[in-house]
């Protein structure tokens, strides 16, 4: 399901995602000249980036959302960017035979939950001995947030748009998450659980946050009563989390995947 992004929000309100990315990106250990896949590229500043490590090479992003690719290819087109590329495509049904030898993603997976569809994939699109580095939400991750949500809708005030049944992530442990990849053809070198915090100055940080990427809570609910979903979850963290600083603070978990293609 493709949805309803708003690619300047969400570039504004994503630098913490951004830095997660560049952390990222230190560890591919790139020599310039390979044929990169950026998976979920979103609005492109984190594919321009790859692209600046490849001097010789080229990098193409992939997005579902059709508003993210605009956005990107706008910002960032081919004329001043000759090894930058961008797609709109489903990571589900990925069309590539051979083409990269890496594929990453950065933020994206947790937004899909068959995970062995994309491993599927990226098998097929990459060349041989091809490389993997993933980084996407996983088991736990911003879990007291999301809690507070939860608890609105067992109120009549929410919980009348959800059904009784609170969205599900695709927040998965590295357990689960390997045997898919080696059930795929991939060979895991490493996949972990790491813990970051995601901190805002202000409320208006963090309602910056959900309204940018709770689509799985947004979407279900008139576009007119958003803002107040929003403002509540937020404040009622705020007051339940506060810290001796006065920032806030929100405990994320990646789960971060490295691997290698099995395929010669």
């Amino acid at each position: 399901m493709a949805h309803a992004w708003n690619p300047e929000d969400y570039h504004k309100h994503s630098s913490t995602q951004q830095a997660w990315a560049h952390e990222l990106i230190g560890k591919l250990d790139l020599s310039g000249d390979e044929r990169v896949l950026d998976l979920g590229c979103g609005e492109g500043k984190v594919t321009a980036e790859i692209a600046a490590c490849l001097p010789s090479g080229s990098v193409l992003g992939l997005d579902l959302s059709a508003g993210m690719i605009a956005f990107a290819r706008e910002r960032l087109p081919s004329e001043r960017y000759p090894n930058l590329r961008f797609a709109e495509g489903d990571m589900l049904d990925l069309p590539f035979d051979r083409e990269f030898d890496l594929v990453f993603s950065n933020a994206a997976l947790h937004w899909v939950s068959d995970h062995r569809r994309v491993f599927a994939g990226i098998v097929r699109a990459l060349r041989p001995g091809g490389r993997v580095l993933l980084q996407m939400g996983g088991r736990g991750n911003a879990a007291p947030v999301f809690a507070v949500a939860d608890e609105m809708l067992a109120e009549e005030q929410w919980g009348r748009y959800f059904s009784g049944s609170a969205p599900q992530y695709a927040f998965y442990g590295p357990e689960e998450e390997r045997k898919r990849l080696e059930e795929a053809g991939l060979t895991p070198v490493r996949v972990e659980l790491i813990g970051k915090d995601m901190t805002f100055d202000l409320p208006d940080g963090l309602m910056g946050w959900i309204r940018t990427t709770w689509h799985l809570y947004l979407d279900r609910l008139p576009e007119e009563a958003r803002p107040a979903f929003i403002a509540e979850v937020a404040s009622r963290y705020v007051a339940r989390h506060p810290s001796p600083d006065g920032r806030i603070r929100v405990p994320m978990v990646r789960l971060e995947v490295e691997a290698v293609s099995d395929t010669g």
